[in-house]
């Protein structure tokens, strides 16, 4: 699934003037990508991105100025089709008048920022980033802790939501609880978030739904988080073997991307919280240069070695 956006939505979100088009809002935005159309302005239209944004800045629109006004609304005509969503002037820049006469002609709106053309730049294409990338819908538990994203995933009645409660009471935040959005903005990230309808509840049998931020406070939820770990929880099942040193390192897929797994057996007296929330802690060691099984394994290796040579 991919959200749609249209230029009306990036308007109002980075707060952009309208200079002409307004019927033009409508058009829809299908690419993250900007285009700044240098070689366009010289005539090059034999690739022409005409579905980006056309952003123009301080280099663009004094080149421009330098071309004779037939020959510049000629050029601007070239670029407006009818997939080409919105044309943006950046630094508050004056419109030259033949961009807005063919911008009108075709209906498509031309805006304006006082932003200087890098930082416009950043702040469109994360926003459009943002909207338009592809989500999938997943079941499970997302809970900040420690500063890392874990989601929990295991069957229905596997103790998910009860889990989570625990770990909001041990400080820790709530992102989302049964149905967990999840966006991927780049080949790297991850972020996962709540439907609106479900955002700061938990389901707990037996109880019923609970509003995390109503009983705990604002502290105890976010709207969304990366994405970092994933922890597993499993029914006990005696003739599997689970790893009981650390160092195998299961991976899971979520759309193209690995991402590390822990793979937790559930059974009576087992702390399900303190589990996770150490699981937590263990992979930020990890990631900063400690592993304890690695550390263990070596350890034991270098002592069977030395008992080895002292028997010789």
């Amino acid at each position: 699934m991919t959200k749609s956006v249209t230029v009306k939505d990036l308007k109002e979100r980075l707060n952009l003037e309208l200079i002409c088009s307004e019927t033009g809002l409508e058009r829809p935005i299908l690419t993250s990508d900007l285009s700044r159309p240098g070689l366009e302005l010289t005539g090059f239209f034999s690739y022409y991105p005409e579905d980006r944004v056309q952003l123009f800045g301080m280099t663009e629109i004094s080149f421009s100025e330098g071309m004779e006004p037939e020959e510049r609304l000629k050029r601007y005509k070239q670029m407006c089709t009818k997939r080409t969503p919105a044309f943006v002037i950046s630094r508050n820049l004056e419109v030259p008048k033949e961009l807005v006469a063919a911008a009108k002609e075709a209906d498509i709106p031309v805006l304006r920022s006082r932003l200087k053309t890098t930082r416009l730049s950043v702040y469109i294409t994360n926003y459009l980033e943002s909207r338009l990338a592809p989500v999938i819908s997943m079941h499970g538990v997302l809970v900040d802790i420690y500063g890392l994203g874990v989601l929990i995933t295991g069957s229905s009645g596997v103790g998910k939501s009860e889990t989570a409660l625990e770990l909001v009471k041990r400080g820790h935040r709530l992102v989302a609880d049964d149905n967990v959005e999840i966006r991927q903005e780049d080949e790297m990230t991850l972020i996962g978030s709540s439907p609106a309808i479900i955002e700061h509840l938990l389901e707990i049998r037996g109880l019923g739904i609970i509003n995390v931020m109503t009983l705990f406070g604002a502290g105890a939820v976010r709207s969304s988080k990366k994405i970092t770990i994933v922890v597993h929880l499993e029914n006990w099942d005696p003739d599997k073997h689970y790893d009981r040193v650390g160092l195998d390192q299961e991976m899971t897929k979520i759309f193209d991307m690995d991402i590390p797994k822990i793979t937790v057996p559930v059974r009576p007296g087992r702390n399900l919280s303190v589990i996770i929330e150490v699981a937590a802690m263990n992979f930020r060691l990890k990631n900063m240069g400690y592993n304890a099984a690695e550390q263990f394994t070596q350890d034991l290796n270098n002592l069977i070695g030395h008992n080895s040579s002292m028997n010789d």
